[in-house]
């Protein structure tokens, strides 16, 4: 007798997915035990995904911040498809190089800052921080100043999670137990207003501007801490994402543009979450007038589609680099893979057909901005921060104290989950609600996530028994 077809249900998925799938960022033992499983996405189309029980989300997180042209854009399967029957797959390796890899670093130097024309290729955001380091380092050495080999980052900042690239993240949860960070790294404060502001003994609030230079000064205070002498570069995000979308003050990083000039310290911007579109400029770096000697890209250099990343490299290090004796020991199987490569190309070729940069900007930002606004009175709500189309609502126990509850963390896990269940994809830093959608999302989809996300609040007021 024939066998009978497998059927493919949610159960089933589940119960694979509990004994064989070690997810990221899990808690294996809950998973184990039975909490309802994982949920199983198997569709999506637009700004929407659709799980195996036929429920629809609306995506507010872009997948991980990356699918900024939405899902389901036939232009980018077909760039795959047609470069796997042509070259599926060569290396990078031993003086070889591939067509779109080359015509990638070309379009890549075109868009970027001024002044960054050389492109080193991985396939995360985690390994091309890694090489970070690892250029950080050759660059110091061919300078013959081996000792220049401190790296300077900041709290809540997430960099990756390979073993360099968490070291060079702020969050101690992703380091303990780990042995990181690795020596050589190093954390200041950073520019969060909502939680490092001071507050004199008249109640009276730090100003934004104020903060904003302390929070630089950080910096340069660990630097000299160090010795300017050992200190290699300072890294950052433009917008911290994963660290709760903080917004910097507008006095912040001109002022580590200074401080790094001043002290002869590498400025690195981590552009893999605010890059190609997501702040309404192709790169973050341009609003916050950050000149950085080094950019990490990733996420929405292929909307996500296929795994790919690159590290910028301006001519102040790559000249560097061009004249030192041997070679650079560094690279992955897959740098400038020929598909990712290809697919970046047409992702690129989107978001400028489309015109979502200037949409961005112009449209769709301003009214994010203004309908998150809508929510600051909510009895949870302590802040609302947005910058282009990444945005924050912060629930707090005190708005005038600006404190959090106890413990951090627990609120902001309950409305996400009132979010998964009422049809709304937003993500828990602590306890802000997070969000980052397709940069095609359009303002009545901005009205029905504002509307959701409102719902959602409610119920976890209702959870902690908190008037509305």
């Amino acid at each position: 007798m024939p066998s009978e077809p497998i059927r493919n249900t949610t159960a089933r998925w589940r119960a694979l997915d509990v004994r064989h799938h070690l997810s990221p960022f899990a808690d294996y033992k809950t998973l184990k035990q039975g909490d309802g499983g994982s949920r199983i996405i198997t569709e999506a189309k637009g700004v929407y995904l659709t799980d195996s029980e036929g429920q629809t989300l609306l995506d507010g997180m872009a997948g991980l911040w990356c699918v900024n042209v939405g899902y389901g854009r036939q232009e980018l399967a077909e760039a795959a498809y047609r470069q796997m029957l042509e070259l599926p797959y060569y290396n990078t390796f031993f003086k070889t190089a591939t067509p779109p890899a080359v015509e990638l670093s070309e379009k890549l130097a075109e868009i970027a800052p001024e002044g960054m024309n050389r492109v080193f290729y991985g396939s995360s955001g985690s390994e091309s921080n890694d090489t970070v380091v690892r250029l950080v380092r050759r660059y110091w050495n061919l300078r013959g100043q081996p000792e220049k080999n401190h790296f300077i980052s900041r709290t809540h900042a997430y960099h990756g999670s390979t073993m360099a690239s968490a070291s060079l993240g702020g969050m101690p949860f992703m380091q303990e137990g780990f042995g990181l960070p690795l020596p050589g790294f190093h954390h200041v404060m950073p520019p969060y207003w909502l939680d490092f502001a001071e507050r004199d003994d008249d109640g009276t609030d730090e100003s934004p501007a104020d903060f904003g230079l302390r929070a630089a000064r950080a910096v340069e205070e660990k630097i000299l801490e160090i010795g300017a002498d050992k200190v290699a570069a300072f890294i950052g995000e433009p917008i911290q994402g994963a660290g709760g979308v903080i917004v910097p003050p507008e006095t912040y990083w001109p002022e580590i543009q200074r401080i790094c000039a001043r002290h002869d310290v590498l400025l690195i911007a981590d552009e893999v979450i605010c890059g190609f579109g997501r702040t309404g400029y192709w790169f973050a770096s341009e609003p916050f007038g950050i000149k950085p000697d080094l950019m990490t890209l990733a996420k929405g250099i292929t909307s996500g589609y296929i795994p790919l990343s690159a590290v910028m490299v301006s001519d102040r290090i790559g000249e560097v680099l061009e004249s030192g004796e041997g070679e650079f020991a560094h690279g992955y199987t897959y740098s400038g893979h020929p598909v990712a490569c290809a697919v970046a190309l047409a992702n690129i070729a989107l978001i400028e057909s489309d015109g979502l940069v200037e949409k961005v900007r112009e449209e769709t930002a301003p009214y994010l901005a203004e309908r998150l606004q809508s929510l600051a009175g909510h009895p949870l709500v302590g802040q609302v921060r947005s910058f282009g189309l990444l945005g924050a609502v912060e629930l707090v126990e005190d708005k005038a104290r600006r404190k959090h509850f106890e413990p951090i963390g627990r609120v902001g896990t309950l409305c996400r989950d009132h979010c998964f269940a009422n049809g709304l994809v937003m993500r828990a830093v602590r306890d802000g609600m997070v969000l980052s959608p397709p940069l095609i999302i359009e303002k009545p989809q901005i009205d029905e996530l504002i509307d959701k996300a409102r719902i959602c609040l409610d119920l976890t007021a209702q959870d902690l028994g908190i008037a509305i």
